[in-house]
């Protein structure tokens, strides 16, 4: 197992430096190729291209397996939600759509008609 590590480490690090070469190239290059033309804005450096790159990541996320997690947990809140809209009787439901209209939601029309509503 260790001889295994001892491999997988440097090609790791190796890695995560040619993806940061070739995302620094990247942005640089589609940065200095459309921004000064279009607004005229100075074209950037690779140093400069990288920091851009890294400080959009921390920004805005991606490249990272967490959003599947946060998907998980909308799924679960999602599936706990029907559950209890299913065991809720219409007067409940009526209650809590009353509730969410104070809140600032609507429901449509579609929503609002319960199938005990309509006989």
């Amino acid at each position: 197992m260790r001889k295994k590590w001892f491999f997988i480490a440097p090609a790791a690090i190796v890695g995560i430096i040619v993806f940061a070469f070739i995302g620094g190239e990247i942005v640089m290059r589609l940065w200095n190729w459309l921004l000064p033309s279009l607004f005229g804005w100075r074209q950037l450096t690779f140093w400069e291209a990288l920091g851009l790159l890294a400080l959009c990541r921390i920004l805005f996320g991606g490249f990272g397996g967490h959003r599947s997690a946060r998907g998980h947990v909308r799924r679960r809140i999602s599936e706990r939600m029907s559950a209890r809209w299913a065991g809720m009787t219409p007067e409940e439901r009526e209650r809590f759509r009353q509730g969410m209209g104070r809140c600032g939601f609507t429901p449509s029309a579609e929503d609002s008609k319960s199938p005990s509503s309509a006989t």
